[in-house]
């Protein structure tokens, strides 16, 4: 090592940080944030319009980021590899946490808080929401009424129509099953999938047989406890938006013409992989 090597003084941290970023892609350019923070645009003057625009900018960009991670499972479960659909599934559970979590800040609004900017929206509602009603789709919770809300928008009309007509991730999961050498009913592997799954006895039977000897059907046990984990928390979501609403506006029709507090509790009831929950009580 060189006299001038020993002598030199240590490089400060951070000049590196001063640069000319100019024609360079910076963090502001990469992320588009001037396109992103262009699209918080409040009506009113209202304090907590903020509050209620940055809540449904994040639950629509994590609902989003589900729907890419429900589709890579979908496909690896198609391609008979769970691998990549178990680690999917996997985020998907911790982004649902930060959907659930997101409900406790805006339920730091008050009736009076809302009541200020509440008729600034119209008809706008969640209700309304494109990114929600596919990743429905895509869990099984299939409904053609869903799609009348988006008529006006030809684009997401066919796209959603599109994921109606396609099999959900329990659909794909049963075929799995089917071609593990379990018998699944021909009229639920054959079924019209723009239809809701329906329970089925003989599904519930083979399910059983996999939570039995879970150890030899490790895999596909592995799976079902996934979804079960999707829908657990899927639910957890849904009763935090309810409650946060029936906090807000008690049970005052909701925006867009929707119920309110009673088209959310309805919503509790529907199960995405009925079978599955069932099978819990026979074991």
């Amino acid at each position: 090592m060189s006299k001038s090597t020993l002598n030199a003084p240590p490089s400060r941290v951070g000049d590196d940080l001063h640069v000319d970023l100019e024609g360079r892609t910076t963090y502001g350019s990469y992320l588009d944030l001037t396109t992103l923070f262009s699209a918080h645009r409040p009506l009113t003057g209202a304090h907590d319009e903020h509050l209620f625009i940055t809540i449904h900018h994040i639950q629509e960009l994590w609902i989003r980021q589900l729907d890419c991670e429900i589709a890579l499972a979908i496909e690896g479960i198609r391609a008979d590899d769970t691998r990549p659909a178990l680690k999917a599934l996997a985020r998907v559970g911790r982004i649902q946490e930060q959907l659930i979590s997101a409900w406790d800040v805006l339920s730091t609004m008050t009736p009076a808080d809302y009541l200020v900017f509440r008729g600034a929206f119209g008809e706008a509602s969640g209700f309304q929401s494109y990114g929600y009603r596919k990743l429905e789709f895509r869990l099984g919770a299939k409904d053609a009424r869903m799609l009348l809300p988006h008529r006006h928008d030809a684009a997401v009309h066919a796209e959603l129509e599109a994921t109606l007509k396609s099999p959900s991730i329990y659909d794909e999961t049963l075929r799995l099953v089917a071609r593990r050498g379990f018998l699944i009913p021909q009229e639920v592997l054959t079924r019209d999938v723009s239809q809701p799954h329906q329970s089925n006895p003989d599904v519930r039977a083979i399910w059983l047989d996999i939570y039995r000897h879970s150890e030899l059907h490790f895999e596909l046990y592995e799976l079902a406890e996934k979804l079960v984990d999707v829908e657990d928390r899927f639910q957890q979501w849904r009763f935090r938006h309810m409650k946060t609403v029936e906090r807000v506006i008690g049970f005052k029709r909701g925006s867009g013409g929707s119920s309110g507090v009673g088209f959310l509790k309805g919503a509790l009831d529907r199960a995405f992989f009925p079978e599955l929950w069932e099978v819990r009580t026979e074991l």
